[in-house]
């Protein structure tokens, strides 16, 4: 026997050896990986959180959960491009599916401040009391990333948007449907500026984010630029966020924030869907702001040329005066002289219910 031969004694001490070794390694790693995710969950929140999900549920009120990373990323497949979903002002989404909650709608958030934790949490925890047939349920959480992940149900025919502006998409959103659809709208913006547990104003509300679910109902979506009101508050001073066209004048000079801000997106959404024209478009290489020239061509008794051709070949010509005066009434420049939502959801409520007993006689 050679000086360097091994005996099979000592070649399987040394596989013991390495398997010991490997393993120390992987629990080391997986220990360290487990302080990491600890030490992330805590830095946004989720003490904080779970404190606040404890007593919710002693009070009879359904919390939100708290998944783990390694939850999202089997429902996601660890982020696939394949279930990319779509970029917003707020954050990427990814399309997942849950065993107990089917798809799901994975919002990867745009980065917080750590001094702003505790704000992010409160009204995570109020957002997760929503509860209204066209608003995008919330879900849950995850909190042991670098950012914060938020868990929403899945709505599978997109933005509003797409359907307005692509004509292959859109040929379903006749008049009947565009009535429906604001109406939808304007009870959710109603119940989330007075019937909900704590005020709520969007202040980025658009077609883009308004998503359809699969019978076309209408749901409101992305509350990344959203604010909680204290109800003895009626203006909040706040950094001006929204989008170009949609953005409430007396808002974007004063950054005084109140419900009436909505109330001029929702009018612009509005003039926008019976237009089919974007809020900031182009004709001729001169482009418009869209709500200024609804409102003059309202002036002029110009409206009906500014009217979709296939709204203005289908819809009763009272029926679109009506809404019509209702969106400059949303567009006007003083938010004091502005409806509140729930005034606006009452008005178009009767007219969808007018319109579907006509269909019916």
């Amino acid at each position: 026997m050679g000086l360097y031969s091994f005996g099979p004694g000592l070649g399987i001490t040394l596989l013991t050896i390495l398997i010991g070794v490997s393993w120390l390694y992987l629990m080391i790693r997986k220990k360290r990986l487990l302080k990491e995710k600890e030490k992330l969950f805590t830095k946004n929140g989720g003490l904080l959180l779970e404190g606040q999900l404890s007593s919710m549920s002693q009070g009879g009120i359904e919390p939100i959960k708290i998944f783990t990373e390694e939850e999202i990323k089997i429902a996601t497949n660890n982020f696939s491009d394949n279930n990319f979903a779509g970029r917003g002002g707020s954050g990427i989404v990814y399309k997942g599916r849950l065993e107990d909650k089917g798809l799901i709608a994975v919002k990867k958030a745009t980065i917080i401040d750590e001094v702003q934790i505790e704000q992010f949490i409160n009204e995570l925890v109020i957002l997760s009391q929503v509860n209204h047939r066209n608003v995008v349920k919330l879900l849950g959480c995850c909190l042991e990333v670098e950012v914060p992940l938020l868990i929403y149900e899945f709505i599978s025919n997109g933005a509003l948007f797409n359907h307005i502006h692509n004509s292959a998409h859109g040929s379903w959103l006749d008049w009947e449907n565009c009535l429906r659809i604001i109406s939808e709208i304007a009870n959710a913006l109603a119940y989330l500026h007075g019937s909900a547990n704590f005020p709520i104003i969007h202040r980025d509300i658009k077609s883009a984010n308004v998503l359809l679910d699969h019978n076309y109902t209408a749901k409101v979506s992305d509350f990344g630029a959203s604010r909680l009101i204290a109800l003895d508050q009626t203006k909040l001073g706040t950094a001006v966020r929204g989008t170009l066209g949609y953005l409430d004048p007396e808002y974007m000079f004063s950054s005084q924030l109140t419900e009436k801000s909505d109330v001029y997106c929702f009018g612009v959404l509005v003039a926008e869907m019976m237009t089919k024209k974007k809020a900031v478009f182009s004709v001729k290489g001169k482009f418009w702001n869209l709500a200024t020239r609804f409102v003059e061509s309202m002036k002029t008794l110009q409206i009906v040329s500014i009217v979709d051709v296939q709204l203005v070949q289908t819809a009763p010509r009272d029926e679109v005066m009506y809404v019509a005066e209702i969106v400059c009434q949303c567009l006007n420049e003083r938010g004091e002289d502005r409806p509140a939502m729930k005034d606006i959801a009452v008005q178009l409520d009767r007219l969808v219910n007018r319109v579907l007993i006509k269909m019916f006689i």
